[in-house]
C-alpha cells in the first residue's frame, strides 16, 4: 500500500477518532472526574477566622472526640454557658468547610444563654472519614454530636440543631432519624439530592456559556445522571433517599426555621419555601435575608436573620414552659393513692 493511501485512510477515520474521543472525554472523564472532587477530594475553602477558638472572643470551651454510628472518629468543640443553659444548639457547618465557618452563629447562640457544640463533619478539618455524601452520611455525625452533648456533657433541652448549606441538610436528615433533636434552624439547604446536582449543572452551563464563547451546550442527559449515581455509589448512599421534602415530613411538627438569601442563586428562596410548606409544625418559621452569596447569609443579613433566630427559640421556650406547667397541672389534680404498711 502506498504511501498516500495510507494517509488517505488516516484521514478518513481521523473525524471518527476524535469524535469518540469528545464523547468520551465529556461524557465519561468529566463526570467520573468531578465526582471524585465532590466526595474524595479534602479540600478547604479558606475563611476569615481559620486558626481562631471560641477562647478568641472570650468563650469558655474544651476540646471534645466522638465517634459516628459507623465508626468515624469526629472533633469539635464544647462551649457551655456560665450559669444555667436555656439549652444546647449544635452547630453544623457546609461543605468544604471547618467548625470555624459557625464560630458567629456560635457567639450569638452564647449570648443568648445556650450551651454550643461545634464540630467537624466527616472528611472535613480534623475529623476522620474518607469521603463526603454532601449531607447523607453526616447526619450520622449531627446524631453522634447530639448524643454526646446529651450523654457526656449532660447538656439540657431544647437540642437546636443549625445547620448551613451541606450542614442543613444533615440537620434535617438527623433530626428525622431522632426525636432527641428538638429542633432545626435549617440555612440554605436544598430539596433533594437529585435536585442539587440537576440545578447546579445548569448554573454551571449558563456560567460556562457566558465567560467562554467556546464552550460547548452539553445537554444534561446523560451527564447529570452520570454525576449523581458516580457521586452517590461514592458517597455509599441511594440518591432516592436523600430527600430533605421527606425529612422535614417525619420531622412532624417539632419547631423548624428555614433561611435563605435573597441572592442566592445557588439554593434559592423558592427552595426555603417549599420546605416550609411540608413542615407541619405550628412554630415553623421562614426568614429570607438580603445578600448574594449562598450560605453567607448570617453575615449579609444579620439583623433580620438574628431577630429570626431569637424568636425562634422564645416560641420554642415558651412552648416548653407551656408543656411544663400543663404537665405539672395534671399531676396535682392526680388523687395520690396512700401506700399500705
Amino acid at each position: 500500500m502506498s504511501a498516500g493511501r495510507k494517509i488517505w485512510k488516516i484521514t478518513k477515520w481521523l473525524p471518527g477518532f476524535i469524535i469518540v474521543a469528545l464523547v468520551v472525554f465529556f461524557y465519561g472523564f468529566i463526570p467520573w472526574f468531578l465526582t471524585g472532587i465532590a466526595t474524595t477530594r479534602r479540600f478547604h475553602f479558606h475563611d476569615p477566622l481559620d486558626g481562631k477558638t471560641p477562647a478568641s472572643f472570650g468563650m469558655q470551651y474544651h476540646d471534645i472526640e466522638f465517634t459516628s454510628s459507623d465508626g468515624i472518629d469526629l472533633k469539635g468543640w464544647y462551649v457551655p454557658e456560665k450559669g444555667t443553659a436555656k439549652g444546647t444548639i449544635v452547630y453544623v457547618h457546609g461543605y468544604n468547610r471547618t467548625r470555624v465557618e459557625m464560630i458567629p452563629e456560635a457567639i450569638f447562640g452564647h449570648g443568648l444563654g445556650y450551651d454550643g457544640l461545634l464540630f467537624d463533619l466527616r472528611h472535613q478539618g480534623a475529623s476522620g472519614g474518607n469521603e463526603s455524601s454532601i449531607g447523607y452520611n453526616e447526619r450520622l455525625d449531627v446524631e453522634a454530636a447530639v448524643r454526646y452533648a446529651l450523654e457526656q456533657e449532660k447538656a439540657p433541652h431544647p437540642v437546636i440543631v443549625w445547620g448551613v448549606s451541606m450542614g442543613a441538610a444533615a440537620a434535617l436528615m438527623a433530626a428525622a432519624d431522632t426525636k432527641e433533636i428538638d429542633a432545626v434552624v435549617s440555612d440554605s439547604s436544598f430539596l433533594n439530592y437529585s435536585h442539587m446536582i440537576r440545578h447546579h449543572y445548569y448554573l454551571f452551563r449558563g456560567f460556562a456559556r457566558r465567560r467562554w464563547w467556546w464552550f460547548p451546550s452539553l445537554p444534561a442527559f446523560p451527564i447529570v445522571d452520570e454525576v449523581i449515581y458516580w457521586s452517590a455509589w461514592r458517597g455509599h448512599f441511594n440518591p432516592k433517599d436523600f430527600d430533605l421534602e421527606k425529612a422535614v415530613t417525619r420531622i412532624g411538627t417539632r419547631p423548624i426555621l428555614f433561611v435563605a438569601v435573597q441572592g442566592d442563586a445557588r439554593m434559592p428562596p423558592e427552595i426555603a419555601r417549599r420546605l416550609y410548606g411540608d413542615a407541619e409544625s405550628e412554630l415553623k418559621d421562614i426568614v429570607i435575608v438580603p445578600g448574594k452569596r449562598h450560605g453567607e447569609g448570617f453575615n449579609s443579613g444579620n439583623k433580620p436573620y438574628e431577630e429570626a433566630v431569637t424568636t425562634f427559640l422564645a416560641s420554642i421556650a415558651a412552648q416548653g414552659a407551656k408543656a411544663g406547667a400543663a404537665k405539672a397541672a395534671k399531676a396535682s389534680k392526680t388523687p395520690h393513692k396512700p401506700s399500705r404498711h
